[in-house]
């Protein structure tokens, strides 16, 4: 049977870095609330999280569910998949350190999606404009170059092009999704940071053009960038 993923279907979100494993290993699966009829939808996600379905019900969006096993959060997910397709290393102090990073790269989408929503989520943007630009311009100055910077440092330090070394992980998917990100919320800022963290970039390009994720970039199944999801482009916040 066919992976069951679940995510709001109008959104990148979390849910994209999972797909992106999903994708890169070839897997069958079912984008849950992006489909119609019976047992899709929206609704059937909200059952699954009332718990009128599932013993152990996920806190939020994304979840995964194969067979009886329903797994939540986006880095746990990864932690799931990425054993059983190759995307991680077999042992287990390999498998905890893409976990590690993955949590920390888990931390830094927290830190962009606060760039536009620093006061509440349930605030329109437009009702924490000032204080949006300020959080802004201290995640551009300090906290990109502090996230980024440790990840260009892995990378020279891999001796093999990613960041676990040879082979492709789905935490070098992940770092892709993030400079996917910051291009399209922050363009004139992430072509300043790409000159400064010049693996990164070419890890991205790499990504970009392996033949899965190409198609899949190509797809309707990859949902647009959006004004929605966590990385926004609102003009006023990039770098002047």
């Amino acid at each position: 049977m066919p992976y069951e993923l679940y995510y709001w279907p109008e959104i990148q979100g979390r849910g994209e870095f999972v797909r992106l494993a999903l994708e890169e290993a070839g897997a069958d699966y079912v984008d849950v609330a992006r489909g119609g009829g019976k047992g899709g939808g929206v609704e059937a996600m909200l059952h699954l999280m009332d718990g009128g379905a599932a013993p152990r019900p996920p806190f939020a969006p994304p979840f995964l569910r194969d067979g009886d096993l329903l797994i939540g959060q986006t880095a746990n997910i990864l932690l799931f998949l990425g054993r059983r397709h190759g995307l991680a290393p077999r042992s287990e102090a390999g498998r905890l350190w893409a976990h590690q990073l993955q949590l920390t790269i888990a931390d830094f989408v927290d830190e962009a999606h606060d760039t536009h929503h620093p006061i509440a989520s349930s605030l329109y943007y437009e009702d924490q404009k000032r204080e949006a630009k300020r959080r802004t311009r201290d995640f551009l100055d300090r906290r990109v170059p502090k996230y980024l910077g440790y990840f260009e440092r892995l990378l020279e330090r891999s001796g093999g092009g990613w960041l676990l070394g040879r082979r492709l992980s789905y935490c070098d998917l992940s770092l892709f999704q993030i400079a996917a990100g910051l291009e399209y919320a922050f363009p004139r800022a992430w072509a300043e940071a790409a000159k400064a963290h010049p693996r990164i970039a070419a890890l991205a390009g790499r990504v970009k053009s392996r033949p899965r994720i190409a198609a899949y970039l190509a797809s309707s199944r990859r949902i647009p960038f959006n004004e929605m999801g966590i990385f926004r482009h609102y003009p006023e916040l990039d770098r002047s």
